[in-house]
């Protein structure tokens, strides 16, 4: 009982401490209510969307459970009258002290009869307030209860009454862990503060005085404060549903101290929490509506494919304009044995998804157009650590094709020996301006690069392809308001070259080769799309582009599992049809031209219908090859590079190179192997007629048993150690090629004479 002390000491007594505290009063640094505001901070951080609704809660603070201040007028006023009559009658009265009940709990105290006692609901939130006169485990000293009441005579003439009551219900205590009104009513009545009735507030009220209380107490408590309130009727069955009530509250405490908010974004949220931990509310760039979309139809999705070994996947979708990230869906949730594990940031192999990129810098350095023929046919290559044998995804070949069939179907062997052109350093170059960050040297990935054998994330590779749709203009992602609105681009690729590439990826026809013209890739408006699958098929990706969004979809499995017969087309690519039609349904129901048949629009020139506007030096251009090879059309060109007859190159047309050994290639000599199996065979490829000189002079031949299979442009070479220039000259001495090359030595084996090392290397496979 506060204060009852006072009336026991004598008047004058009571008069001087009462001075001299008030001259203390002034040294006291109490808050202004807005002080206070800003300073609570609650225990679950929210966040919102783009348009301030909340979509998801996360528990920052395992002490207590505080959620969003409240403000009085959004309080059940069943809570303010049940509160007032149980707590403090004249609150409206008295000006922070009530002598009426001080005097009461005195002369009750002189009798030894059990009162109320004198605390007023503005002496409770001064103790609320001030770190000294919080409830410890021993009572209040004296000078602790003169301080209250001084505190609380302040508030009375610094605040309204409606403010004194408002931070009252956020700042009070209830049961356990939770603190303020909005916790109260979330947990224990599943409810926001404003819909609480009166035998709810009535069992709240009587929370605060008896947080520790038994069931029975609580009702006996809360039947008294409705008979206070002229309200004995609602006393009936009051501990059976206090006893639901308490049933309610144990539970939601036992399971993980449960939220009670939505649940939508957990991985973003996660990111952005953890980056932010001081700020409990973040506006993110997310869309609510199409993130709960493309989580719901990723879950359905990959429900079908239960059978197919698969259980996680991602989705991002991007605005291509602003950058802003509007989906962020990281993983299946309950499908998933690591729901924890972001699919939008892990870092998963590529697969054929990085072929665009290396494309469009083909074109872009005028290497090729997306008319020149490229030969999809096996092929070889020699590296420093052995043969790499690439083979399409369907182990078969499709002869001579366009770069626009190449790229739009897909065919591995064309993109290797693009890379070849392009070369793997220079490739890599690019993936790192466009964001990937990738770990190793594109000498560490070598031409399997250009088949996605690096780790990349769906984040990067989403807004890669958004660069493409921006032709070439690269920016990061915005996901929340602490990003910046305005960043000026940087120009990573060619516009034009971009532009065809897009162009491509949206053609139908072209990728009928591999694809056939009805497939999840074709949609109800324009746009470019690719699909990837990796080694095993351990992921497989599905990412495209219309006028305004860019969506990506991983399918895989975080453990890393491989599933069972699940390609990009099938897995990923349904997700990212059915999200992207969502995204434009309003365009959809509106547009005419989505009544034709999906036939007769996939014959039409997709460039036709393209909404990305053409750029300056790209030029249109008629053509026809020879012999038939495809079928004329009307292609895009880069200005110089255009032509309307495609011819094939004859072999006397092939620039003359070596093809073996390779530039940089290191030959191991292996002492326990014999000599004749250690050779190298020096190789060339585009001439009839040449010669080879090894550091300047002509190589020595290999034995006469060897040399039935040796030409002039094919010799087997006993290697010696040391680094070595290997050329190619013509008849009359011109340079034709060149490579650099070393051979390390070892010590000689008491059995073997000569140690050489050339042995046919391991072959890898794609």
């Amino acid at each position: 009982m506060y204060l009852n002390f006072l009336l026991t000491l004598p008047r004058r007594l009571a008069v001087a401490v009462f001075v001299l505290a008030s001259w203390h009063s002034s040294a006291l640094a109490i808050p202004s209510f807005k002080e206070v505001q800003l300073a609570y901070q609650s225990s679950d951080a929210v966040l919102l969307d783009r348009n301030g609704v909340v979509i998801h809660q996360q528990r920052i603070n395992p002490k207590e459970r505080k959620l969003a201040w409240v403000r009085l007028e959004d309080v059940s006023p069943a809570l303010r009258m049940a509160l007032i009559a149980s707590e403090d009658k004249r609150f409206y009265q008295h000006g922070g002290v009530d002598w009426n009940a001080v005097a009461g709990a005195a002369w009750g105290n002189l009798w030894n009869k059990k009162t109320r006692g004198a605390s007023t609901i503005t002496m409770q939130l001064a103790g609320l307030l001030e770190e000294d006169l919080r409830r410890k485990a021993t009572a209040r000293t004296a000078s602790q209860k003169i301080t209250q009441a001084l505190v609380a005579q302040w508030l009375e003439q610094s605040w309204r009454k409606d403010q004194i009551l408002e931070a009252y219900l956020n700042l009070v205590a209830f049961k356990g862990e939770l603190v303020g009104v909005h916790a109260l009513s979330r947990v224990m009545f599943d409810k926001h503060p404003s819909g609480l009735d009166k035998i709810e507030a009535a069992i709240a009220v009587a929370l605060i005085r008896g947080p520790n209380a038994s069931v029975a107490k609580v009702a006996e408590r809360a039947c008294a404060s409705l008979k206070e309130q002229g309200l004995p009727q609602f006393c009936a069955n009051l501990e059976g549903q206090s006893t639901q009530y308490f049933a309610r509250l144990t539970a939601k405490s036992d399971v993980a101290r449960t939220i009670s908010g939505p649940q939508l974004a957990p991985h973003l949220a996660r990111k952005l929490f953890a980056a932010y931990p001081s700020v409990t509310v973040i506006r993110s760039t997310l869309d609510g509506a199409s993130q709960a979309f493309a989580r719901d139809a990723l879950v359905r999705h990959l429900s079908a494919l239960v059978d197919r070994n698969v259980e996680d996947g991602a989705v991002l979708v991007i605005d291509n304009q602003s950058g802003d990230v509007l989906t962020w869906v990281g993983s299946s949730g309950a499908l998933s044995d690591a729901g924890q594990v972001d699919g939008v940031q892990a870092l998963r192999q590529a697969g054929s998804t990085l072929k665009p990129f290396l494309y469009e810098l083909a074109l872009e350095k005028k290497f090729l157009t997306a008319a020149s023929i490229l030969d999809d046919a096996a092929v070889n290559l020699p590296t420093a650590s052995g043969l790499y044998i690439p083979q399409n995804y369907d182990k078969h070949f499709k002869g001579l094709v366009s770069v626009r069939t190449a790229l739009a179907s897909s065919l591995n062997i064309p993109a290797v020996r693009t890379l070849v052109t392009v070369t793997p350093e220079l490739f890599f170059r690019r993936l790192q301006q466009l964001g990937f960050g990738l770990r190793e040297s594109g000498d560490y990935y070598g031409y399997s690069l250009a088949l996605g054998s690096a780790d990349v994330s769906l984040l990067a590779l989403t807004n890669a392809y958004r660069t493409l749709a921006n032709q070439g203009r690269y920016t990061s992602p915005r996901i929340s308001d602490k990003d910046p609105l305005a960043v000026k681009p940087i120009v990573v690729m060619d516009a034009g070259a971009a532009f065809i590439i897009s162009d491509i990826l949206s053609d139908r026809a072209a990728r009928a080769t591999t694809f056939g013209l009805e497939s999840a890739l074709a949609t109800r408006i324009w746009a470019a799309v690719k699909t990837g699958t990796s080694k095993d098929m351990r992921d497989n990706w599905c990412v495209g582009y219309s006028e305004r969004y860019t969506v990506g979809v991983w399918v895989g499995n975080a453990s890393g599992a491989p599933m069972w017969d699940v390609s990009g087309v099938t897995g990923a690519a349904p997700i990212w049809q059915e999200v992207m039609h969502y995204l434009h349904q309003h365009k959809l129901a509106n547009s005419v031209a989505n009544k034709l048949d999906n036939k007769l629009a996939a014959k039409s020139n997709p460039a036709a219908t393209s909404p990305m506007q053409l750029p300056a030096g790209v030029l249109a251009q008629a053509i026809v090859y020879e012999g038939a090879l495809e079928a004329a059309r009307t292609e895009y060109f880069l200005a110089g590079t255009e032509q309307s007859l495609i011819g094939i190159a004859h072999p006397d047309q092939i620039r003359p190179l070596i093809a073996y050994p390779t530039a940089g290639m290191l030959v191991a000599l292996d002492p326990d192997i014999p000599p004749e199996r250690q050779r190298i065979r020096f190789a060339a490829q585009g001439v009839k007629q040449a010669a080879w000189l090894l550091d300047g002079k002509a190589p020595a031949k290999a034995s006469t048993a060897n040399q039935a299979s040796q030409t002039a442009l094919s010799i087997d070479w006993m290697p010696w150690p040391g680094k070595h220039v290997l050329q190619l000259v013509d008849s009359q001495g011109k340079l034709l090629d060149q490579v650099k090359f070393e051979v390390r030595g070892a010590v000689l084996s008491t059995t073997v004479s000569t140690t050489v090392s050339a042995a046919a290397p391991k072959t890898k496979r794609k």
